[in-house]
C-alpha cells in the first residue's frame, strides 16, 4: 500500500494579505517612475522647464539698441538672446501690463534681471541713472550740441571743441565739423559718459547706415550726406526718393535746363544762418555764400543739418525719376510736386502761394 502524499496548508490569511500589499506597493513605486520619467520627457516638449523670470539684480552690462519702427515683441527677443531676460513672452506680458510705449534708442542692461527692472530701463523709469537726450532729423550741429549737452550736462563748448575736430571721429577728412554725422533719435548714456564716446555712437550710427546702403568710399559718403540733408530739409519723407532723384538729375553734365545749379533755398539759408522761406533776389545771386546753390553749381561744400535714416536711404538710392524740380504745396502735410519742366512748375509754385495765403503767418 502506497505512503499517502502530504498536502500542503492552505496560506494563511495574513501571509496573503501581506503578499497583496507587498504587490500593490510594488504596482504604485512603478507607476510613480513611469509618471516622474514622463513628466521629464513632457517637459520640454511643453516648455514647462524654462525658466520665466530671473531672480535679478542682474550682472555686468549689455547695450540694446531700439531701431526706429521696432516692435515689443522683436526688442523682447532680442533682450532674451542678450540673456537680459529669462523668456520673451514673460517680459512682453510684463512690458504690456506696465503700459508704457516703445521708444527708440540705446538702453543699457544687466545681464539676468528682472522682468520688472528691465521694463523700467526701457520705459525710462530710470532716468535719473542715466544720460538722456533726443536728437529730431534735420536739426543743425548747433542745435544738435545743445541738446546733447542739456541732456547729459558736458558743457557745450566741449561738444562742439570736439566736433571742429572731426577727424578724431573717422568722418570724411572734407569735414569741418560733425554737421551731418550726428545721428537722430533718442540716446540713452551711463553717467559718466564722455563726450567723445557720445558723439562717437551717433557719428558711427550714420556710417553704419551709410555703409549698409553701399556706400564705403569717404568722398562718396560726404556727397551722400549733403545731397540726404538737402532731401532731409526739402521734401515730405514719402518724397524723399523723388527729391534726390531730381537733385542727381540737376548735377548730371550737359543738363541745360537747370545748367548745373540745384536752387535750394535750404541751402542758402543755412548759409545765411536764418530758416526762412523766402529768399530775396540779392541773396540768392549772392555768390560768397558757399552754401547758395542758386549762384554756385553743384553741391553746397557740405551738409546742412542731420539726415535721418529714410534720407540717407533716399540719398543712397535715389528713385530714378526725369525730375528737375519739386515744390512742397502744403506745409501742414508736405505733399510735394514734381515735374520737369520750368512752366510746369511754376503752376505748382502758384500751388504753394495760394496755400501760403490760406494760411496766414505759415510761410515767413
Amino acid at each position: 500500500m502506497a505512503a499517502a502524499t502530504p498536502v500542503p496548508k492552505a496560506a494563511s490569511k495574513k501571509v496573503r494579505r501581506r503578499r497583496r500589499l507587498l504587490a500593490l506597493l510594488l504596482t504604485l513605486t512603478v507607476f510613480v517612475a513611469a509618471v516622474t520619467v514622463g513628466a521629464q520627457f513632457l517637459k520640454p516638449l511643453l516648455g514647462m522647464d524654462k525658466v520665466t523670470d530671473y531672480p535679478g539684480p542682474g550682472t555686468g552690462s549689455v547695450t540694446v539698441t531700439v531701431a526706429p519702427g521696432s516692435g515689443p515683441k522683436a526688442v523682447a527677443n532680442q533682450l532674451q538672446a542678450e540673456h537680459v531676460v529669462a523668456n520673451a513672452d514673460s517680459f512682453l506680458s510684463a512690458f504690456s501690463a506696465a503700459g508704457g510705449e516703445l521708444s527708440p534708442g540705446d538702453f543699457t542692461f544687466k545681464t539676468e534681471m528682472k522682468n520688472s527692472d528691465a521694463v523700467n530701463i526701457l520705459l525710462n523709469k530710470d532716468a535719473s541713472k542715466v544720460m538722456y537726450f533726443a536728437l529730431s532729423a534735420g536739426l543743425r550741429i548747433g542745435e544738435s550740441l545743445d541738446a546733447i549737452a542739456q541732456g547729459s550736462g558736458i558743457p557745450v563748448s566741449e561738444l562742439t571743441a570736439l566736433s571742429n575736430s572731426p577727424a578724431q571721429f573717422g568722418v570724411p577728412s572734407p569735414a569741418k565739423n560733425l554737421e551731418g554725422f550726428l545721428a537722430p533719435g533718442e540716446y540713452r548714456f551711463p553717467l559718466g559718459t564722455s563726450g567723445k564716446d557720445i558723439l562717437q555712437k551717433l557719428v558711427s550710427s550714420t556710417l553704419d547706415e551709410l555703409k549698409a546702403q553701399g556706400v564705403t568710399d569717404p568722398v562718396k559718403q560726404y556727397q551722400t550726406i549733403t545731397v540726404a540733408s538737402i532731401v532731409q530739409a526739402e521734401g515730405g519723407q514719402a518724397d524723399y526718393g523723388n527729391v534726390a532723384g531730381a537733385i542727381y538729375n540737376r548735377l548730371k553734365p550737359g543738363n541745360t535746363e537747370t545748367a548745373g545749379l540745384i536752387q535750394s533755398d535750404a541751402t542758402v539759408t543755412y548759409g545765411l544762418g536764418t530758416k526762412t522761406l523766402h529768399l530775396t533776389d540779392a541773396e540768392k545771386a549772392d555768390k560768397s555764400n558757399p552754401y547758395n546753390t542758386y549762384a554756385n553749381v553743384g553741391l553746397p561744400v557740405g551738409p546742412i543739418g542731420s539726415p535721418g535714416k529714410t534720407a540717407i536711404d533716399a540719398a543712397a538710392k535715389p528713385t530714378q525719376n526725369n525730375y528737375l524740380y519739386w515744390v512742397t504745396i502744403n506745409l501742414d502735410t508736405k505733399e510735394t510736386k514734381f515735374s520737369s519742366t520750368l512752366a510746369e512748375h511754376l503752376k505748382y509754385v502758384d500751388q504753394y502761394n495760394a496755400w501760403c495765403a490760406a494760411n496766414p503767418g505759415r510761410c515767413v
